[in-house]
């Protein structure tokens, strides 16, 4: 018999397709707090996994988890993307590549 701890956040569908697999597989139900912090912790896995691998399967999995982060602080995927389009609209996006070196104010 063989064991492996995993102590992670994972997607919905996982444990069944681990029994489906023919393993069993042994979880618990996250109260809000935790849910959040594993949700944080997520984040930063998917994020050095996307610098890792610099493909879109990552930068997926990262968008899945702000999904998750929006939807777990009572937002809802509509306000995040009208926000991140306002703040676009306003002040740019990131797309001309602009590297700001530095500021100079006369006194």
């Amino acid at each position: 018999m063989s064991v492996k701890i995993y102590n992670k956040l994972v997607r919905d569908r996982i444990p069944d397709i681990i029994e489906k697999d023919g393993k069993q597989c042994d979880i618990r139900i996250l109260d809000s707090a935790e849910y959040l912090q594993m949700l944080d912790s997520k984040l930063d896995e998917e994020v050095k996994e996307y610098h890792e691998d610099q493909n879109l399967e990552e930068l997926a999995d990262v968008l899945e988890v702000l999904y998750a982060l929006a939807k777990a602080k009572g937002y809802s995927i509509e306000e995040l993307e009208a926000l991140r389009a306002e703040k676009a609209e306003k002040r740019g996006g990131f797309e001309k590549r602009i590297f700001l070196k530095k500021v100079i104010e006369d006194a």
